[in-house]
């Protein structure tokens, strides 16, 4: 796993695939529309910035759920879901 800077935070990847993205204290993954309706379900926020002329350009990292921080079970299930929507998005 590493990091590299961009969108003003740090993409997090796993080999060549960018699965995480911090940005503004917060942790977002990856989602595509496999995952999203879980991350719709405990009403995780997109990761949004303003692109050129100030509009805001909304991606598809939805915010970690609060319960991924409270075990590491539950980080890992919902770091696997993004690890598996970057992949597929990869093919």
């Amino acid at each position: 796993m590493w990091a590299r800077g961009m969108f003003g935070g740090h993409g997090i990847y796993l080999g060549e695939v960018m699965f995480a993205l911090i940005a503004d204290d917060a942790l977002y993954l990856k989602v595509d529309e496999e995952t999203r309706p879980a991350f719709d379900e405990v009403e995780s926020v997109p990761f949004v910035y303003h692109g050129k002329k100030g509009r805001p350009v909304t991606m598809s990292y939805r915010e970690m759920p609060p319960e991924g921080f409270e075990s590491p079970e539950r980080a890992e299930h919902w770091a696997g879901l993004a690890i598996a929507a970057a992949r597929r998005r990869e093919r």
